[in-house]
């Protein structure tokens, strides 16, 4: 139990890293190819 209150404050900046670093990808994604991810290639 000693490690829960490290845990529970290094989480959220974790979830954090990991959202602004899927945004990027999208953002990036969206960039390169307009409007595929809206109307694919079908």
């Amino acid at each position: 139990m000693a490690g829960l209150p490290r845990y529970l404050s290094l989480a959220p900046v974790l979830l954090f890293a990991l959202l602004s670093f899927t945004a990027v990808l999208l953002i990036g994604f969206n960039w390169l190819y307009p409007d595929l991810l809206f109307h694919p290639l079908s």
